[in-house]
């Protein structure tokens, strides 16, 4: 049986990783903010339509972990922006068809070469193969229990 709290290894951990990924996204969303304009989540959803282009709206949802109302805000601003293109699609005109436009597409170009050099410099400069892998089975393991 589990113990209603988490024991001292496992609160220091707990807490450590909360620290790190708001330090983390808030270095991320300042570098992106300075250098072109783009905050985090532009940022995600620009990679996200790269890797999937023209997929529903709600694909996108699912794929970003985000609820339905952030998506629809998120796009509706990026789309004022001229960064996302939207139509209907073809077979339910209920679902909504979200993919880069010409703008977004050089708005991700300009911003990957920093982004990945911050995330690689903060993150992964000094792991060992041995702690990549270790801490990608981590991940991959929480991913798994959370469905």
């Amino acid at each position: 049986m589990y113990s209603m709290w988490l024991d001292a290894r496992e609160q220091a951990l707990w807490r450590g990783y909360l620290t790190m990924t708001g330090r983390l996204q808030a270095v991320m969303n300042r570098q992106l903010q300075q250098d072109c304009g783009l905050s985090l989540a532009d940022y995600d959803v620009l990679v996200a339509l790269d890797e999937s282009p023209g997929c529903r709206m709600s694909e996108l949802g699912e794929r970003l972990g985000w609820e339905q109302s952030r998506v629809s805000h998120q796009l509706r601003r990026m789309g004022e922006r001229g960064l996302i293109d939207r139509r209907n699609a073809d077979d339910d005109r209920r679902s909504v068809i979200v993919g880069l436009s010409e703008q977004g597409r050089a708005a991700l170009a300009a911003a990957a070469p920093a982004h990945v050099e911050l995330v690689r410099a903060v993150v992964f400069d000094g792991m060992s193969a041995a702690q990549l892998r270790a801490v990608g089975r981590w991940v991959t393991e929480v991913l798994d229990r959370l469905g």
